[in-house]
């Protein structure tokens, strides 16, 4: 099954009115790949700002997103909030929330159903630490990541599975294409075997980690890696070509 290459730009805590305008706008400009799905992903404060200024074909996700429909909850979106904003996706489960907000993976699944069941589409990340890649727990950590969102979400299609080995995140450091590729072929066996084939020849597996101009042709020639999360590089120029990885 052919699986649609997917790019997203996570921008962060980073830009301004005008910094952001001006990424959005030579984005607009660009001429890229028509066959790659592009989704940016700027601060909350920005998000009407990146939706009224990017043109069709390039959508716009929030960065995060409540379990509850509304209420006092003071500094949260919803999803009806985003939906009403014409914002289609949210990034959950991200390394940063993880490790430094301390959420669990019981709450980013709550989250994850709530975002499905209400209409938006998810980029759930996951991802080991570097203690927990050296001792071999790559894909025990990643697989329960994951379980957790599958004991609450029944449907996948809405979800683009993001992994970022937490070691690679902003450091320079990048995974092998054969460690990325081992990864991903591992979470689409997971999902074969607990989720049923048709999810795993679905659902697309993208990859994240300090992804750049220079490693994103090799990465994108693996066959289980469906394209990619991008951090720094989504505020750069850069991000064009890694858009183009597959031409």
């Amino acid at each position: 099954m052919a699986r649609q290459f997917f790019v997203g730009g996570n921008f962060k805590m980073n830009g301004t009115i005008e910094s952001i305008k001006d990424i959005v706008h030579k984005l607009n400009d660009a001429k890229v790949d028509p066959n790659t799905e592009v989704v940016i992903s700027p601060p909350a404060l920005y998000l009407l700002l990146t939706r009224e200024h990017a043109r069709k074909g390039i959508e716009v996700a929030a960065q995060n997103v409540f379990d509850k429909p509304n209420g006092a909850f003071t500094g949260e979106i919803s999803v009806e909030q985003l939906k009403d904003s014409n914002i289609t996706w949210t990034l959950l489960g991200h390394s940063e929330r993880r490790v430094i907000l301390q959420e669990s993976d019981a709450f980013i699944a709550n989250k994850t159903k709530t975002a499905i069941d209400g209409g938006i589409g998810v980029i759930l990340c996951c991802g080991e630490t570097l203690e927990q890649r050296e001792a071999n727990k790559t894909m025990d950590v990643v697989i329960a990541q994951l379980a957790a969102v599958s004991k609450q979400v029944q449907d996948w299609s809405k979800i683009v599975v993001a992994y970022e080995p937490v070691w690679a995140i902003g450091t320079g450091k990048v995974a092998t294409t054969e460690q990325a590729q081992e990864v991903h072929k591992g979470i689409r066996a997971w999902m074969a075997k607990e989720l049923g084939q048709q999810v795993a020849d679905s659902t697309r597996i993208i990859y994240g980690g300090s992804v750049s101009e220079k490693n994103c042709r090799d990465l994108a020639k693996e066959a289980d890696i469906d394209g990619f999360l991008v951090g720094g590089a989504s505020l750069k120029p850069a991000f064009v070509d890694i858009i183009n990885a597959k031409q």
